[in-house]
């Protein structure tokens, strides 16, 4: 059975600085993205022992906890890509065609984005996405790392927003990190999501 594996950086921990601690990159990707690798594993071994037994009392939970695992594994995964030590500035092409149809600019949908990474309730992420059934551009937030969602819509963009993310650096203040987060975003990145993402015809 295949198993899900924490992906490797792209640059080393300290690559982001200033705008993310070394320190920090290295406890998010080593220690919590890879607890949620873990926790998906584990969790699809105890799901293959609930049908092996043809026991499923704790169905929903092992549901919830698959979930969460995976989702927090697939958006950290997205995480790393969306940043690079020499990224910053704003997207061009297609992609900044398409923040202008949808958004009106980038300004406005950095503002957009923004706002909602930093007032998730809670834990959270902000999140640009692709949403296939009307092929636009749309921003998320995520509860945890899988709720208030669009089913099928695909991530493009993600700002982590929990506190172990930022905290360590940027103590309570969770915008200054957001800020931060924008001088090291890897548009070329988000690009390539972009074109794969719109090329996929909706299934609906």
């Amino acid at each position: 059975m295949s198993v899900y594996t924490l992906p490797d950086l792209a640059y080393s921990p300290g690559a982001l600085e200033p705008h993310y601690s070394g320190e920090i990159v290295a406890l998010h990707h080593g220690k919590h993205h890879a607890a949620y690798v873990k926790g998906a594993n584990d969790t699809l071994e105890a799901l293959a022992a609930a049908r092996e037994a043809g026991d499923f009392s704790t169905i929903n939970m092992l549901s919830r906890s698959f979930a969460f695992h995976l989702s927090g594994h697939l958006l950290h995964s997205i995480f790393w890509t969306n940043m690079s030590p020499d990224g910053g500035g704003r997207p061009d092409g297609e992609l900044a065609g398409a923040i202008d149809e949808f958004f009106g600019g980038f300004e406005p949908l950095q503002a957009q984005l923004t706002a909602a990474t930093v007032n998730v309730q809670g834990i959270g992420w902000g999140v640009l996405a692709w949403e296939p059934l009307s092929s636009r551009l749309v921003v998320e937030q995520v509860y945890d790392h899988q709720g208030n969602v669009g089913v099928g819509a695909v991530p493009l963009l993600v700002i982590d927003s929990w506190e172990h993310a930022y905290y360590l650096q940027y103590k309570n203040v969770k915008a200054d990190f957001v800020k931060a987060f924008w001088e090291i975003a890897n548009w070329a990145d988000v690009a390539a999501r972009f074109e794969v993402a719109r090329s996929v015809p909706s299934s609906v």
